[in-house]
């Protein structure tokens, strides 16, 4: 039975993951969702919302939102982990796609700060989804968003060209839809499969 590696592509309250079965010489599609990790109750811009608080209603809510997301996360991706082993897949790992990496400082900073609001929401959606992974014994592969299909060139010897062409075409079994999304999620978790000891 091939190994399975999931990817990941966080957004602000909800997430895109992608499973493939190898070899990673020839992947396939087994599985495509959305993943959301935001409840009604609590804002899914937990920051911007934040920002018009005072200082202990801001931390607290964004705890708030913090432990929701992650126990969202963890929920979703040890069911999807679960469907998969259940469908007689070997999990070998997963990927998750990067921001920038930039530090952002205190609460206080970011709440300061509108592009740092942008940048901690979507380092929060990120991070549950790493620390879901671990908590499922998941190898977790990260990578900038911006370096993946150079990444993902070098450690799978194809072209960037013939890269993004291939990733496109993992789409066309599964239908839309395939979008940026769906691709990155796809290209991370075909990277963990090409990189993960199994």
């Amino acid at each position: 039975m091939p190994h399975v590696t999931i990817g990941f592509r966080a957004h602000t309250g909800w997430a895109v993951a992608v499973a493939l079965a190898g070899p990673p010489g020839a992947p396939a599609v087994v599985d495509r969702r959305r993943l959301d990790l935001t409840d009604p109750e609590v804002p899914r811009q937990a920051f911007h919302v934040a920002a018009d608080l005072d200082a202990g209603a801001a931390e607290e809510l964004v705890e708030r939102a913090t432990r929701t997301a992650e126990t969202l996360a963890e929920r979703a991706v040890r069911g999807l982990v679960g469907e998969l082993r259940s469908a007689g897949h070997q999990l070998a790992g997963a990927g998750v796609t990067l921001g920038s990496g930039r530090r952002l400082g205190t609460l206080a900073q970011v709440l300061a700060s509108h592009p740092a609001m942008h940048a901690a929401e979507g380092e929060l959606y990120r991070e549950v989804l790493v620390q879901a992974c671990a908590g499922c014994a998941l190898p977790v592969t990260g990578v900038p968003e911006r370096d993946l299909y150079d990444r993902a060139a070098v450690a799978l010897g194809v072209p960037v060209p013939d890269l993004r062409r291939r990733v496109a075409g993992l789409g066309r079994a599964c239908g839309p839809p395939w979008a940026q999304d769906q691709k990155s999620a796809a290209l991370v978790a075909w990277l963990a499969l090409a990189t993960t000891p199994t």
